[in-house]
């Protein structure tokens, strides 16, 4: 997390109630199989946070200051889709609200298969441009790292990458080796939730 970045005034308190929403809504402490196919005891779905108004309004706007802080020069933001698509079209509308419009991009999991077959669905972003990576929750770090690859091959920089949650099971740091010189910054922890 940035330094200091959630303790100022405007941001602590939307953080402290995304939080709470993530924990009343998405967290379920229960034996589960995850993406990756390890067991867990605890699951934590995004999902009934990020597609809800209140959760999509308050992931949007502390996304796009995360985007602002550590990588102003971020021209869209998108990740793979489905976990990333309403992250990356929340923090695109806050980014609009902001006076500093960034669109958001697609990653598909596989090519479109017809018309142009490409795997990155966007608005028209100049070639080598900036962005960010969304995602909802870095486990291995898999997700990521096929939207940080799929990005690069499309011929866009990643300026950084941003997670909601990191369940710490070694995925942050697979994918901070990966983007290098760029942040990847989570919004919260596994001992948030534990």
């Amino acid at each position: 997390m940035p330094d200091g970045l959630f303790d100022r005034p405007a941001l602590a308190p939307k953080r402290a109630r995304l939080l709470e929403l993530l924990r009343t809504r998405a967290y379920a402490k229960r034996e589960v199989i995850l993406s990756s196919g390890a067991k867990s005891d605890f699951y934590i779905d995004c999902k009934q946070v990020t597609l809800d108004a209140e959760g999509a309004v308050l992931c949007g706007e502390l996304i796009h200051a995360v985007i602002e802080h550590v990588a102003p020069r971020a021209m869209a933001v998108g990740g793979l889709t489905m976990g990333a698509d309403p992250l990356a079209t929340a923090s695109s509308i806050a980014s609009f609200r902001a006076g500093q419009p960034r669109p958001a991009f697609l990653v598909r999991k596989e090519p479109k298969g017809h018309g142009t077959n490409q795997w990155v669905e966007s608005p028209a972003i100049p070639q080598g441009s900036p962005v960010a990576i969304v995602e909802d929750v870095v486990t291995t770090g898999a997700s990521t790292l096929k939207a940080i690859e799929r990005v690069r091959l499309a011929g866009f920089e990643v300026a950084c990458a941003i997670a909601l949650v990191d369940r710490s099971e070694g995925g942050s740091g697979t994918v901070s080796r990966v983007l290098g010189e760029a942040p990847l910054v989570t919004l919260f922890m596994r001992r948030d939730f534990l």
